[in-house]
């Protein structure tokens, strides 16, 4: 695998330094960078140093034949949580460590799962407002409730695909989308109608909750990765708190009295 080519060792850490760049912005834990990584090193007959900060990996790769090394840093790209991508990137590495894949040929791969699209937005959309009307019934929400879920689910999740396209922040989205999903979540309560307005009115907007992140801080935690831990903790406890702030604010505006 290895040429005798000095430039190497150049073109394999920022091969690598790129490839944990996009895993950690997909969504992996520390962990799972670090042991992709090194699946990838090892099988180069590399040695490496690897460091994880919040928006940006830092990498030292080390070639114990020539005494070469290369240091690279990479700013770790805003792409939103994929489970598509983190498992392609996954088969990479295996790909890799198995002897199937050259480096010239993986970076074209690599670049390829960088402009894959997401999942199918329509299949995603439809599917999380079946999750959440689900939710409502495992809440003991009746058929009405059921409905309102699915509704205001759809029409907050579609509206978040819309903002987030256009760039939009992603805080300013989930107030907007926790906003428009209460206000159709209070409508059992408006109208009276089913048995349990209440069940909808609070599982209307569970389909904000960023428990990926939250899960993977913990795990951060647990690795000893404390600063990307507490940042993306953090993080999701700002979204929750504007999640929670356009719920406070849709049903102000509906006029409930819940208490």
């Amino acid at each position: 695998m290895k040429s005798n080519s000095s430039s190497f060792i150049g073109e394999a850490s920022g091969f690598i330094a790129e490839y944990a760049a996009w895993l950690y912005g997909c969504g992996a834990t520390c962990d799972r960078i670090k042991k992709n990584v090194d699946r990838i090193v090892n099988k180069w007959n590399l040695e490496s140093e690897l460091l994880i900060m919040p928006g940006s990996i830092h990498l030292n790769v080390f070639d114990p034949t020539t005494n070469q090394s290369n240091v690279v840093i990479r700013r770790t790209p805003h792409t939103g949580i994929s489970f598509y991508k983190n498992t392609h990137l996954s088969r990479l590495s295996w790909r890799i460590a198995d002897g199937r894949m050259e480096l010239s040929e993986a970076r074209k791969v690599l670049q390829e799962i960088e402009k894959a699209p997401f999942t199918n937005k329509w299949a995603v959309l439809i599917l999380t407002s079946f999750a959440n009307l689900s939710f409502c019934r495992l809440f003991g929400g009746d058929l009405i409730a059921m409905i309102i879920v699915f509704v205001a689910t759809f029409v907050g999740f579609r509206l978040k695909q819309i903002l987030l396209e256009d760039g939009m922040n992603v805080k300013m989205v989930f107030l907007l989308c926790a906003f428009f999903s209460s206000v159709i979540g209070t409508s059992g309560h408006i109208f009276n109608l089913g048995e349990k307005p209440e069940v909808a009115l609070g599982t209307c907007v569970l389909y904000l909750i960023p428990g990926i992140p939250y899960i993977n801080s913990i795990s951060d935690l647990l690795t000893g990765q404390y600063l990307v831990a507490f940042n993306r903790f953090m993080d999701s406890m700002v979204l929750t708190f504007c999640l929670s702030v356009g719920l406070s604010v849709g049903i102000l505006l509906m006029n409930l009295q819940l208490f």
